[in-house]
């Protein structure tokens, strides 16, 4: 996952180095030694940071955030700055996979009506019940704007079944 933020301790200690990563106060539910290194989940002013260790960690170490230069960089780089921002007590901002309200609602109905037309419900049915407020009268479906949303929906929710829904866990991309 790239929120996931890597850290090893850090060679270069000194007056510049004052934020403390403390893991003394983890449980063994936020802290667990996996086949791949440790890994850990801190609660930091009401928000989750996930970070992990090659190697055991040093519980009184200054650590640093390591940011290989790959595909997910700026999501790590992103993340490793939220929780920078978290440990010196600043606004952290919305995480970078945050799903807006508005799109959780699309695929909310484009799932349900991949399912009602996977159960045999026509456009039209389906229209009915997730748009019930446009009242369509049925001499006018052929050529409304309502049907190829519906149809849009459908076709989304299909997508989202057979596999789009890995796109959800992954942020959207940043470039421009």
């Amino acid at each position: 996952m790239p929120t996931i933020v890597p850290i090893r301790p850090t060679l270069l200690v000194g007056p510049h180095t004052q934020v403390r990563l403390d893991l003394n106060g983890l449980s063994e539910s936020q802290f667990r030694q996996g086949p791949d290194g440790w890994h850990a989940v801190l609660y930091l002013r009401g928000v989750e940071h996930r970070i992990w260790f090659k190697e055991a960690p040093i519980l009184a170490a200054a650590y640093t955030v390591e940011l290989p230069l790959d595909r997910d960089f700026e999501f790590r780089a992103d993340a490793g700055r939220r929780l920078w921002r978290a440990l010196n007590g600043r606004p952290q901002g919305l995480p970078p996979h945050a799903i807006s309200a508005r799109r959780r609602r699309r695929i909310a109905h484009a799932l349900r009506a991949s399912d009602a037309r996977t159960d045999g419900a026509t456009y039209w049915e389906i229209a009915e019940v997730l748009m019930p407020a446009h009242g369509i009268p049925k001499s006018d479906w052929g050529t409304h704007e309502v049907r190829d949303q519906i149809k849009r929906l459908v076709k989304t929710g299909f997508a989202l079944v057979q596999g789009g829904y890995r796109a959800l866990l992954r942020p959207s991309s940043r470039k421009k």
